[in-house]
């Protein structure tokens, strides 16, 4: 039983845990509060920035998973202290460093998203992903640590809820079988990836050499807009046809100076008013990971949502 150290316990750090401890290994979660243990998970609370706290709490780790992310008004402040203490981490104690990545780096493109294009986003959070990952990827070349960044599009599935587009704004409204308003083009081709897709790409690269030193994008099933999915989700809850509507932007405008979260996406608002596709075929000629059925995931992510609730109406 080897020890893994997951940094982070949203959707993606929390996922990842499990999946490890399933599989039998030793698991240590490490958050800002903590959290009482799980099965085959203990529960840390420290301030991840804190390089020496972090290099203390990932001795003797196999792997070091990078799952956490400040806030979205924070990033520009406080990822590069986060970055640099994972690894300080990694190189203190001979750990892989798995960074879970984003696509903001690469900046609107025209055309499918592969791990080839450049880093070219100008704005402050595409900025600072990019810079997270070079420099992680200038240390490993370095011979200092060995890295691996994986990239995912907006999460989609069970666990997924405040953060995702296609989650807590969207699917309680269609098991009601309400309306649903959305940003940008509701028929605009998007990829979305599964959450537990997510968590097996980065347990899988944790062990695959020749993965290291480079970004992978998670693989996803085809892109579809907004509107398919939520058809595809009233079609398995059962509740008929629901009305799909894009927010005016004069409106999102108006709510932007009331919300922080909206006023934080306007940089990267292009992927939802354009078609914004990922390319994972480099991982799938690789590795073993599949995505997986998008009829799994839909049926999943329908059935967490009525326990959810369920589970909160007690």
């Amino acid at each position: 039983m080897s020890l893994h150290v997951v940094i982070g316990h949203g959707p993606a750090g929390a996922a990842t845990a499990r999946l490890l401890a399933d599989r039998g290994h030793r698991v240590r979660v490490v958050t800002r509060r903590g959290r009482p243990a799980e099965p085959g998970i203990e529960h840390l609370a420290l301030d991840a920035a804190s390089p020496a706290g972090l290099t203390e709490a990932t001795r003797g780790a196999a792997a070091v998973y990078g799952c956490a992310a400040p806030p979205l008004h924070r990033w520009a402040a406080d990822w590069p202290a986060l970055a640099s203490s994972l690894c300080a981490a990694a190189e203190a104690n001979d750990a892989v460093l798995v960074m879970l990545g984003n696509l903001y780096g690469y900046g609107p493109v025209d055309g499918p998203l592969t791990e080839d294009l450049p880093l070219a986003a100008t704005g402050p959070k595409g900025r600072v992903r990019a810079e997270v990952w070079e420099r992680a990827r200038a240390l490993h070349e370095a011979g200092r640590i060995r890295a691996v960044e994986v990239r995912a599009s907006d999460f989609f599935g069970p666990g997924v809820t405040d953060g995702g587009h296609l989650a807590a704004r969207v699917v309680p409204r269609v098991l009601a079988g309400r309306s649903v308003s959305v940003l940008g083009d509701p028929d605009a081709p998007h990829s979305w990836t599964h959450l537990p897709d997510v968590a097996r790409a980065l347990v899988e690269v944790a062990g695959e050499e020749r993965a290291w030193g480079r970004p992978w994008h998670v693989p996803t099933v085809p892109a579809r807009s907004i509107r398919a999915m939520v058809d595809l989700l009233a079609a398995e809850a059962g509740t008929g046809p629901v009305a799909v509507r894009r927010v005016p932007p004069a409106v999102l405008g108006a709510a932007a100076l009331f919300s922080p979260l909206l006023r934080e996406l306007r940089e990267v608002r292009y992927q939802f008013d354009r078609p914004f596709v990922v390319d994972a075929t480099a991982y799938e000629a690789a590795f073993a990971v599949r995505a997986t059925a998008l009829e799994e995931q839909v049926a999943a992510t329908v059935a967490w949502w009525r326990q959810r609730s369920a589970t909160a109406a007690r």
